[in-house]
């Protein structure tokens, strides 16, 4: 395999100003992907979720990396936006769409922990559904003709978790990630006839910006939050993310992946990639191992 598997190739990465979006987008570039970065927060217009990140800063580091990063912002609950975004994409690469990674969430001001599903307010439990899913249903419904014309490609729903978890604790939250990973499931069945190939993915603990801001820490010092969060140890970058769905890209094999409901930590062994530091976290063992016994039995070490 080259260094740049991914060259000529295209992929749309939604909700990628931040995050595991950001961390997709910049790994598929530095496997030589043209990569079309969405998402509402720009250089001139934050989005509710009033992060500093854009789709521009997005978009330089995915050609910073060695792809072509083309920055569009988009909100994908708005069908005439994801419309021109896909007709966009269709006239500049001449009918090409070889990668759909619906990555779009936006939930976290919406989620709720502590209440059950009745004592929560409707509205944004409503709302977070169509932020977290309806984006995806939509983006996929304008996007997936490009993939079936060509009779080959991938598309990858991000969420939390995989198939088999049980509740993630609260309602709203824990029927958008399982409706995501159902989503590809079905995207999969669709698709199998057109040798398109639809996955989930969820990541572990990621390390995102607003998880770094959360405890006070940087990506260089990241290690200081261990003491307030034992499991941070196991954390993972979104470089991490990303080295998974562009190892899954460049695997012509990727079909035997179809409908599955995928991890980093199981395509880190598959594909032999590491996080960004040369770690391998597996946040499935560690924390599988966790609930087994006593965590303080549990080495971290053991596990990247």
């Amino acid at each position: 395999m080259t260094d740049e598997p991914l060259t000529g190739q295209v992929a749309l990465v939604s909700g990628a100003t931040r995050g595991g979006g950001r961390g997709i987008a910049v790994q598929l570039g530095a496997a030589g992907a043209t990569v079309y970065v969405t998402g509402r927060s720009t250089t001139t217009s934050r989005s509710p979720m009033n992060r500093p990140e854009t789709t521009e800063q997005t978009a330089d580091l995915v050609t910073a990396a060695g792809g072509h990063g083309i920055a569009v912002p988009t909100d994908h609950l708005d069908v005439a936006q994801v419309r021109d975004l896909v007709a966009r994409i269709d006239r500049e690469q001449q009918g090409r769409l070889d990668i759909l990674v619906n990555n779009v969430w936006g939930g976290d001001p919406l989620t709720v922990w502590d209440k059950p599903l009745w004592e929560q307010p409707l509205d944004d439990g409503l709302l977070l559904q169509r932020q977290a899913v309806h984006t995806h249903i939509i983006t996929s419904w304008h996007a997936l003709p490009l993939l079936v014309a060509r009779r080959r490609g991938l598309v990858v729903e991000v969420t939390d978790g995989t198939a088999d978890q049980g509740y993630r604790g609260t309602f709203f939250y824990d029927l958008a990630k399982s409706g995501v990973i159902r989503a590809a499931q079905a995207q999969a069945g669709d698709l199998r006839p057109h040798g398109v190939t639809a996955v989930a993915l969820t990541p572990g603990f990621l390390r995102s910006e607003a998880m770094l801001d959360h405890f006070g820490v940087t990506e260089d010092t990241w290690r200081d939050a261990i003491t307030a969060d034992p499991y941070f140890a196991m954390s993972e970058s979104p470089a991490y993310l990303g080295r998974a769905v562009a190892a899954l890209a460049a695997d012509p094999d990727v079909s035997r992946w179809n409908g599955q409901s995928l991890a980093t930590w199981q395509l880190a062994k598959e594909y032999g990639f590491t996080d960004a530091d040369g770690s391998r976290p597996d946040w499935g063992g560690y924390f599988g191992a966790t609930q087994q016994g006593d965590g303080d039995d549990v080495n971290p070490q053991d596990y990247r």
